[in-house]
């Protein structure tokens, strides 16, 4: 278990930018990305850039996607040598892959740059770590039980999770990879490790952090939606999502993923304290930690989806990592007492 607030060695932001590398507001301005990079945590990041070839590649892949091929054509190198340093950058992170039909028989890797650019921090050890703080991490499809309704849908990084609109899919094992998950009604159940129980410790407060977004056929950005939340049972709030946006692809969002689904949510944190319950610091219910027994149960249940009773039932969308604007799974943040 993590016991800090931003765990790894790494870190990354979008970044807008100009011809000249000057911060621009044009709406259809591509996003371009930059990774920090605390080299005592990313040994495997570290090892991507250690290699001219590498640097070619990632240079080259500024330009636009290639396949493997292609890349060994302009750089005058063997396919053999371009294919074994592509794999290196895929498992640092440092690019995107995905596989597809290649125009004649058989199939080609297609790549793609993640970073526009890379910092190494060398002025801090890290992210600052705390021993009052508990961080865990929950694959969005992870979730322990479900109840949901068309439309509906799973993702993975690299497709489509069995078939759209199907609630049963829900259940597929494949789920444990999803980065994208979406449905018109319902919920979604997670357990987490009580890790304070463990330590005997108690608990000030606790936040779960996610990117959330209303979810209809396509995109609309005027698609009000009530998410609600709850722990161990106990509705902690709502959250009105004001729509499905896919104005433009997500940060992370893959390339194969089409443009009129839904590309990017909210990223939202909810907090709940001795004085009751927040959503982005906006009070959103009266309910406080003593509410959710947390002493009485070795897991953390968290439920999120739309109330029966909701007034604007506009789905919802949970973007994972590899997916939306924000490459984070489901947070949970423990405060100790």
């Amino acid at each position: 278990m993590e016991r800090h607030p931003s765990g790894g060695g790494i870190s990354g932001a979008p970044r807008r930018q100009g011809r000249n590398g000057a911060r621009a507001n044009g709406a259809d301005e591509p996003q371009r990305t930059f990774l920090n990079v605390y080299p005592e945590n990313a040994f495997e990041v570290l090892r991507g850039l250690a290699s001219p070839v590498r640097i070619r590649i990632l240079r080259l892949l500024q330009r636009g996607p290639l396949n493997v091929n292609e890349i060994a054509e302009r750089l005058s190198l063997p396919q053999s040598t371009i294919a074994t340093n592509v794999s290196i950058l895929d498992e640092a992170g440092l690019i995107e892959t995905k596989i597809t039909k290649a125009a004649s028989k058989g199939q080609q890797k297609i790549c793609a740059a993640r970073y526009g650019e890379i910092v190494i921090r060398l002025d801090a050890d890290g992210p600052e770590r705390r021993d009052d703080v508990i961080d865990v991490a929950m694959p969005i499809g992870l979730y322990t039980s479900c109840m949901v309704s068309a439309p509906c849908g799973l993702c993975s990084r690299e497709s489509i999770i069995g078939v759209l609109d199907v609630p049963d899919l829900f259940l597929d094992p494949r789920r444990m990879g999803a980065a994208l998950l979406w449905f018109g009604r319902g919920y979604v159940d997670y357990k987490f490790p009580n890790n304070a129980k463990i330590l005997k410790a108690g608990i000030t407060a606790i936040e779960f952090s996610m990117e959330l977004s209303s979810e209809v056929p396509g995109t609309n950005a005027n698609w009000p939606s009530d998410i609600t939340i709850w722990v161990n049972g106990v509705a902690v709030g709502t959250w009105v999502s004001p729509g499905d946006f896919g104005d433009r692809r997500g940060t992370f969002t893959p390339t194969w993923w089409k443009l009129e689904g839904s590309q990017y949510g909210r990223l939202t944190t909810w907090r709940i304290t001795h004085e009751g319950s927040f959503v982005d610091d906006v009070r959103c219910s009266d309910v406080t930690i003593a509410d959710l027994r947390l002493t009485e149960h070795h897991s953390i249940r968290l439920r999120v989806g739309i109330d029966a009773e909701a007034r604007q039932p506009g789905g919802v969308n949970i973007f994972g990592r590899g997916f939306g604007n924000h490459d984070q799974d489901i947070l949970m943040r423990l405060y100790l007492a």
